[in-house]
């Protein structure tokens, strides 16, 4: 942790003073770019988002920091400790989200109807992009006060604000490529411990980002492995990914109390990769989101029962996907 940390910490300090000091030399340049591929601003666009963003990051680092120092001098109790984590992951995700949204000229649509100010409940969202986490710390936990618990990839550990409140607050960041399963459930289902009214659970029940390439990949998978009924349902779905179900049916069986709040959202396809930024599919498009709470006496018991609706859940998702860029 440490030697990651001696790494990153510095790289992204480097890189926001880069990206303030260089700013005479690149702002005219993209300029020039943009007006050359007459692109609604992208190059300038991206450029003002890459600052923005390690902005937030050497922010979220400093306060961090004073708050180690702060409870070094002044010891906190454990519930101010991270609740003050909590506000400070809050109003990470939300600032960004606000500069995603002006810099690129979003337009956001929430559809709430799902109580989200009462807890606890599971968060089950759709993953396209980075930005999902995002809509997940502004919508519920700025807006409503709810102090989420993550499930993330090991892989954002590289990012020193994710690294550093994020193992601060009891959230799992899970070794994918791990050969032990069952340790990473293990542990997942420790998150579902202790929780109160203003706590949730977050998880992405499908395990990565949906892409067309990766649907493929599944499909040829469970090809593979003779799974017509599986290979069935997944070929049914158009815009999501089958849930990997270890995860989420593992909270719902450690916290049998608590109710689902399912999060629909489009329009944040064209975030998915840096060249899909660079060829402007970010730009001017309006994200949809929405909020739907199922109580926990609608889910069936069992892990079979439990599985099944798993699935056609997400299958809802993947209509409502459709009824949206259909809508657009």
């Amino acid at each position: 942790m440490l030697g990651r940390r001696l790494l990153t910490i510095p790289g992204y300090v480097i890189a926001w003073i880069l990206c303030v000091v260089a700013a005479p030399v690149w702002l005219p340049v993209a300029v020039i770019a943009d007006l050359a591929r007459r692109n609604r601003g992208v190059a300038l666009r991206s450029g003002a988002f890459l600052t923005y963003f390690f902005s937030c990051e050497v922010i979220g680092i400093a306060i961090s920091g004073g708050l180690w120092v702060w409870a070094k001098i002044l010891p906190l109790d454990d519930a101010k400790w991270i609740d003050h984590h909590h506000r400070l992951e809050a109003w990470w995700g939300n600032s960004l989200l606000n500069g995603v949204i002006r810099i690129f000229g979003l337009r956001l649509e929430v559809e709430d109807a799902a109580d989200l100010g009462r807890g606890p409940y599971l968060l089950l969202i759709r993953h396209t992009s980075s930005a999902d986490a995002l809509l997940a710390a502004s919508l519920v936990s700025r807006r409503h006060g709810i102090r989420l618990r993550y499930v993330l990839k090991r892989e954002l550990l590289l990012d020193p604000c994710f690294d550093i409140v994020g193992n601060r607050l009891p959230n799992v960041f899970v070794d994918r490529s791990s050969a032990d399963s069952a340790q990473e459930i293990r542990r997942i289902r420790e998150l579902a411990t202790d929780l109160g009214p203003r706590d949730g659970l977050l998880t992405y029940p499908e395990g990565t980002r949906f892409s067309a390439h990766k649907r493929e990949r599944v499909l040829e998978r469970l090809q593979r492995e003779g799974d017509e009924k599986l290979l069935g349902y997944a070929r049914s779905l158009r815009f999501v990914l089958p849930p990997r179900p270890g995860g989420t049916l593992a909270l719902l069986e450690a916290a049998p109390e608590v109710d689902v709040v399912v999060c629909n959202h489009s329009g944040f396809e064209g975030a998915a990769t840096l060249a899909q930024i660079w060829r402007g599919s970010l730009v001017h498009q309006t994200v949809r989101v929405q909020f739907r709470r199922i109580p926990r006496e609608e889910i069936p018991s069992g892990r079979e029962g439990q599985l099944a609706w798993l699935l056609e859940e997400w299958r809802r998702v993947d209509a409502w996907v459709a009824s949206q860029r259909s809508a657009s």
